[in-house]
């Protein structure tokens, strides 16, 4: 209790998805499937690139710190969501909720950004060849990583620590898997709507400046691939570029539809499948994609998994 008499919220219970217990063990054993195949295709990326001296250029390393932070990505939700599919509890405490919601959203905004690096990259390889190597130097790429993830970190922390501060007297159940921003400021005892607006503007501001400036860059980068008199030059363009596109429109397509585009309207379970997508479902495609369509990332995985079963049989 506190002074004034109203009880504090110190846990929430997080619904996820509800049904009777067989369907609780299938759905944990989907995303635990999804949950590993997403680690194992992510580290593999990062060893590639760590031990194939072939891919120590700028558009490996961001791929390996886009592989890193697709791992921890996941890893804010998907172990809690596993607890709780088993659990006959299904809770939270009150600062690994807000730690969570941190986390989530500070890596999403960091993989927005690193997008964008990554698109920028792929502009200055193509649309400007000569100028690259003296363009994206070992320090602008170290310089440009570390904007990533300081920028991404720090966008909503205030936002973040000001809703942590609001009243929470109960209820305290969130029909969600994680805690998220709508279902939290629901929860809360007083109205913040100022806050609210203002984590939702910044949320809009970041997602439709980097989409712009991503479709931007592969715009003018369309432009000069089709202006190259090599058939096989342009396949090449376009299979490094195609894959990042993909990745691009996975996971802008789906948070545009939940923090850009209204939601009132879609329900609860529609909420939560279009969460589980560009939370879960697109990093294990990611590895996938980059590598699928890249010759040198192939050749180095297949020289990733030759050592390792060299190690294995030694």
């Amino acid at each position: 209790m506190n002074k004034s008499g109203i009880s504090t919220v110190t846990q929430f219970v997080l619904l996820g998805f509800p049904g009777p217990w067989k369907m609780q063990t299938i759905f944990f054993s989907m995303v635990l499937l999804v949950y590993i195949l997403t680690l194992t295709g992510n580290i593999a990326i990062i060893c590639a690139v760590r031990w194939d001296h072939r891919l120590h250029t700028p558009m490996y390393v961001f791929l390996a710190n886009f592989s890193f932070l697709e791992i921890w990505y996941v890893t804010c939700t998907v172990p809690n969501m596993l607890v709780n599919f088993l659990s006959k509890t299904k809770t939270i405490s009150f600062s690994g909720c807000f730690t969570q919601f941190y986390f989530f959203f500070s890596l999403g905004t960091t993989e927005c950004f690193f997008l964008c690096v990554m698109a920028y990259d792929r502009y200055l390889a193509i649309c400007r060849p000569l100028h690259y190597p003296t363009i994206m130097t070992g320090k602008l790429c170290a310089i440009l990583v570390s904007l990533c993830w300081l920028t991404g970190f720090l966008g909503h922390s205030v936002p973040i620590l000001f809703i942590s501060q609001l009243p929470y007297c109960g209820p305290n159940i969130i029909d969600h898997f994680l805690c998220d921003v709508d279902p939290l400021m629901a929860l809360s005892c007083a109205s913040a709507p100022i806050i609210e607006h203002i984590f939702h503007s910044l949320s809009s501001l970041i997602i439709i400046l980097t989409i712009l400036y991503i479709l931007g860059s592969y715009t003018l980068v369309l432009r000069a691939v089709l202006r190259v008199p090599s058939s096989a030059g342009r396949r090449k363009a376009f299979s490094t570029c195609g894959s990042h596109l993909v990745v691009v429109s996975l996971f802008y397509g789906t948070i545009m539809v939940m923090y850009v585009s209204p939601t009132s309207g879609n329900s609860v379970a529609m909420h939560k499948i279009i969460t589980l997508i560009y939370s879960v479902v697109t990093p294990v495609l990611n590895p996938l994609i980059y590598s699928l369509r890249n010759r040198d990332m192939k050749f180095a995985l297949h020289q990733v998994l030759c050592a390792m079963r060299i190690m294995q049989t030694s």
